[in-house]
């Protein structure tokens, strides 16, 4: 029974800080518009990337990146992985190249853009090696 509830338990907490990463830019700016939410943008190449790894590990998978974003941020995930194991559906290739036509002309990785919800770019940054408490102090910093 113990076995049990704290299965029940983690499962219940794992779902609760799961996050809700979107990857197709009109899915989240309509989100962001209902819930008038800015959106956290994410350029990640996710096999190749140390930096990029870095930062999902270190930041987007911290509890405290995972609570404020889902309160604060709509996320927005384009992922350009080289693996050929990895690689993604055409349509959605397409998509990421689109938005790095728009977001990302310069091609860095890993590159984080804050957009509002109609796609003006408020900020962009990149990995930096701080902590999650201050990335979030950062992407706010782009929102005033």
């Amino acid at each position: 029974m113990k076995k049990a509830l704290l299965s029940l338990l983690l499962f219940i907490s794992a779902t609760c800080l799961a996050q809700d990463w979107k990857y197709n830019v009109d899915e989240a700016k309509a989100l962001a518009a209902r819930e008038n939410k800015n959106i956290v943008l994410v350029f990640s190449g996710s096999d190749w990337c140390a930096p990029c790894i870095k930062l999902d590990r270190n930041i987007w998978q911290s509890d405290e990146f995972k609570n404020e974003s889902s309160r604060k941020w709509v996320l927005l995930k384009a992922d350009f992985p080289k693996k050929k194991q990895n690689a993604l559906p055409q349509p959605q290739q397409e998509h990421n190249d689109k938005l790095a036509e728009k977001y990302n002309q310069e091609g860095n990785f890993p590159l984080v853009v804050v957009i509002d919800k109609t796609g003006k770019v408020l900020g962009k940054t990149g990995f930096k090696n701080i902590s999650p408490k201050e990335y979030i102090a950062l992407l706010h910093s782009f929102e005033k």
